[in-house]
């Protein structure tokens, strides 16, 4: 019989956690980051900073006989002043790769943040407590994917049974970068991200480096890429830019190649996916920065619309990022036949856009993620995809 005696504490190291590349040890505990800690000293940007420390696609992995399972964290939650309160950041439980519960923890630190000003406060909190009961009886694998869209500290693990590293199951290892639509954005839960989805059908293990508001070619997020080592690589490159307003049409096709020149040094010949971005009306033809637009922030709603001149031909749309990615990857798998190239909007086009359409006009929901995610597979995974021989 289980009692609050009998606990066994794990500590959480990198055995039993996937899709982290650093593990930082803090005064309350470990923080998992997508970013080396060389990358972030390379950077500093605030934006970027919060977008890799949320961890999306992280994981706690590991085989047990336990029936209880406890998870002490400190998240940090986010509050937007003028606007209705957050939801909490969700837990995902898989038992033997099925769903099986999701909760959240309440507390933690907060971080309020002035959309108006851009300014931003810090509070310190404490940690709360993630539980799971009634788990089956017997041997399983156990998941807990940690919520994609808050920074979330592990303090401790606790378990009414033994817990060991889940062993190898031979899976190949996908390496993905992108933008929030990649890292997260609207979805309700880590597993319903559309690159957690598409990895489950694909039968793949995820690392994703899908960073909000941070897929903008940077020479340290390539040369993350090139030192990680996947079986799989993808790389959805457009809508920061465009956004942004980070470069001009010059700029784009050389840091472009210089970005696929530096993950080849480390992976000559691993299957490499170059997607461009999903339909987003207001950047198709009109170029950024994006703005947001506050009038109705206080009933819950935030949008965001494209101020950009569409007349100036030197600015970057997703149109002519569409056009520049097929020429470039056209003209690089001549020499690079492991190279290819995946029109976003194959994943989530016009006709979607009319029926589930972008509730923030840059964002898609749950459902939207689950298209993408099951089209995505399909693209890649399936018999006919690009990854299809390489997945075996």
């Amino acid at each position: 019989m289980y009692t609050e005696h009998n606990w066994i504490t794990t500590p959480v190291t990198a055995d039993i956690l996937r899709g982290a590349l650093d593990l930082e040890r803090t005064a309350q505990g470990v923080l998992p980051h997508r970013l080396p800690a060389w990358a972030r000293a390379q950077c500093s940007d605030g934006q970027l900073a919060m977008a890799e420390a949320q961890p999306s696609g992280v994981r706690l992995v590991f085989r047990t006989r336990a029936t209880v399972v406890e998870l002490d964290t400190v998240p940090t939650k986010r509050i937007y002043v003028g606007a209705p309160p957050r939801p909490d950041g969700m837990y995902d439980l898989l038992v033997d790769g099925r769903l099986a519960g999701r909760a959240c923890v309440a507390g933690g630190n907060t971080l309020t943040i002035d959309m108006t000003t851009g300014s931003a406060a810090y509070e310190p909190g404490r940690a709360g407590t993630l539980r799971f009961a009634d788990l089956p009886e017997g041997e399983k694998d156990i998941e807990i994917w940690l919520p994609h869209n808050e920074t979330t500290v592990l303090v401790e693990l606790r378990t009414d049974a033994l817990v060991e590293p889940a062993p190898d199951r031979g899976r190949k290892v996908w390496l993905h970068h992108g933008s929030s639509i990649s890292h997260g954005s609207d979805a309700s839960g880590p597993t319903s991200t559309w690159p957690a989805l598409a990895a489950s059908l694909g039968g793949v293990e995820l690392i994703n480096l899908g960073l909000g508001g941070g897929a903008l070619l940077d020479p340290f997020t390539a040369r993350t890429m090139r030192d990680t080592p996947a079986d799989l690589i993808s790389v959805k490159i457009g809508i920061n830019l465009v956004n942004t307003d980070l470069m001009r049409l010059r700029a784009f096709g050389p840091a472009v190649h210089g970005f696929l020149d530096t993950v080849r040094e480390g992976h000559p010949a691993t299957p490499l996916l170059v997607v461009s971005p999903i339909f987003c009306p207001i950047h198709e033809d009109t170029p950024g920065p994006a703005a947001p637009d506050f009038s109705n922030l206080s009933a819950g709603k935030l949008s965001f619309l494209a101020t950009g001149d569409p007349s100036d031909s030197t600015r970057l749309t997703l149109t002519v990022i569409r056009q520049e990615l097929l020429r470039i990857t056209t003209a690089r798998a001549a020499d690079d036949p492991n190279l290819h190239y995946l029109d976003g909007r194959d994943l989530y086009g016009e006709a979607d856009f009319a029926e589930l359409p972008l509730p923030d006009q840059l964002h898609p929901d749950t459902e939207s993620h689950r298209r993408i995610g099951e089209r995505f597979a399909g693209a890649a995974f399936a018999a006919t995809g690009v990854f299809a021989d390489n997945n075996a």
